[in-house]
């Protein structure tokens, strides 16, 4: 079996800045097989996010040229694009969700050019997996086989996409995938259901340990650092009824992702990364919806993939979110058609 060589561009690592977007990742399991996912993003700048949709059958590409992975689309997916450049997180129509978090530790192993390793743009490689496969065993086989390079754009700057991701599928499982010293990690279970930024995962168990011995009744860290959101949200998902309804459970979740929501207009000075909410998202992993609001926003939007056509020769679509202030309700009927957007290799 081939170890995995994650391969990040060296430009970027001579860019200036370090992203860490204090994102919050919350998996809801209920009893009667409702999976939710919520995830925040928060930037000191709002994140121009519009949403996608595309069928299967597309023929699609890791990078413009080089070495590099070449595809036809297996599944129709829902994206959530951020800049109209890059897929931040998505899910497709077998209930396959995966979602990039910043993580400020990530270490990559630098592209030298000596070999025809194919290399995937951060752009497109949550693309890539909700394209081609259906549930997080067949994530699992496919990394654990495979090598490849990871290459992207800097952005807002000249700040630098370091990112740790999660996968989660229909029966609830999660795998978290981390890179530490060059060396992708892999992480699998139904227990995985928070991930937030850096440390990396098992020292976030290991400082998430203490506030479980303190007790969340009695006390939790209150502020908005990635392990204080962890604790805060660890402990709720793992207190609430997971017997409840539909509605329940969606609002249930919705009130967990508030708790490690930053409030609007918030910022810490000289840290960028710990700054207000821009917005909140739920995949309704088991129902096929995509929720999503922004925080200046009046009411939540979803798309419902089971009222859309997925099918090979269908149209891609998108809903452009530059006026989502009244932006509520199914918003299926929103969707425009659109050639797709534009990855920034």
């Amino acid at each position: 079996m081939k170890h995995l060589k994650f391969i990040i561009a060296s430009v970027m690592l001579l860019a200036a800045g370090v992203a860490a977007f204090a994102c919050s990742r919350v998996v809801y399991l209920g009893d009667n097989g409702i999976v939710l996912a919520g995830r925040t993003l928060d930037w000191r700048t709002p994140i121009p996010t519009n949403v996608y949709v595309y069928p299967k059958g597309i023929a699609k590409e890791s990078m413009p040229s080089g070495p590099r992975l070449e595809w036809v689309s297996k599944y129709g997916s829902v994206l959530a694009v951020g800049y109209d450049g890059g897929v931040t997180e998505g899910m497709n129509e077998k209930g396959l969700a995966m979602g990039g978090l910043f993580c400020k530790t990530s270490s990559y192993k630098t592209a030298d050019g000596s070999d025809s390793t194919p290399v995937v743009s951060l752009a497109v490689l949550v693309s890539y997996f909700l394209d081609n496969f259906a549930t997080v065993d067949e994530v699992e086989n496919w990394l654990r086989n495979n090598e490849f390079g990871i290459s992207g754009k800097t952005f807002d700057g000249g700040t630098v996409s370091l990112l740790h991701w999660a996968v989660t599928d229909k029966s609830g499982t999660t795998l978290l995938m981390e890179y530490v010293d060059g060396k992708l990690n892999l992480y699998k279970g139904r227990e995985l259901q928070v991930l937030t930024n850096d440390p990396p995962y098992p020292q976030m168990e290991a400082i998430n340990k203490y506030w479980q011995a303190v007790g969340g009744a009695n006390m939790l860290p209150g502020t908005v650092r990635s392990s204080d959101r962890f604790a805060r949200a660890d402990f709720f998902i793992k207190h609430v009824p997971t017997n409840f309804e539909y509605a329940e459970a969606l609002g249930c979740l919705s009130s967990i992702m508030g708790t490690v929501s930053v409030p609007y207009g918030y910022e810490i000075v000289g840290e960028p990364n710990i700054s207000s909410t821009q917005w909140r998202s739920i995949c309704d992993i088991s129902g096929g919806k995509y929720y999503l609001k922004f925080a200046d926003s009046t009411g939540d939007f979803w798309i419902d993939l089971a009222r859309l056509r997925l099918g090979k020769g269908a149209p891609i679509l998108k809903l452009d979110t530059s006026n989502h202030v009244d932006l509520m309700g199914c918003a299926n009927d929103k969707l425009k058609k659109s050639p797709g957007f534009t990855p920034m290799w």
